[in-house]
């Protein structure tokens, strides 16, 4: 299975917050290939930043890549411009467009807790991600 996570879900796993059991068997089971992209993983670094510094923020970011999560840099024109129709589409963070424009990329399934993002947009004709929420 395919899986794109995004800042929520990564948030949740390393607070062990509700929800962290099901990103951590994506991130554990054997044929499961979890992503992330750039701009997701920057949002869990500037928090892990402003509220630890800047060591346990670097930490972090080895202990993520050394868990099997893989950091997508996607940034060619047709990417970016999916992540912009989405943002034009609905109240969606832009951050949050990036994570789904990889999902559908990558026909994987975006883990999140982020239900007041994403439920306006299941309801969007053409929406092609599929959205599984961790809580």
């Amino acid at each position: 299975m395919r899986y794109v996570l995004d800042a929520c879900a990564i948030i949740s796993l390393i607070k062990n917050e509700e929800g962290a059991l099901i990103v951590r068997q994506a991130l554990e089971a054997e044929n499961n290939v979890c992503f992330v992209h750039a701009v997701n993983l920057c949002e869990v670094y500037y928090d892990c930043l402003r509220c630890h510094g800047k060591d346990p923020a670097e930490q972090l970011l080895a202990n993520l890549v050394e868990a099997g999560l893989v950091v997508r840099n996607d940034m060619d024109i047709d990417f970016w411009k999916s992540a912009g129709i989405l943002k034009a589409r609905g109240r969606i963070s832009l951050a949050d467009c990036f994570a789904v424009a990889l999902a559908e990329r990558e026909d994987a399934v975006l883990l999140t807790s982020d239900h007041h993002e994403f439920e306006p947009l299941l309801a969007v004709p053409g929406f092609l991600a599929q959205v599984q929420f961790i809580r």
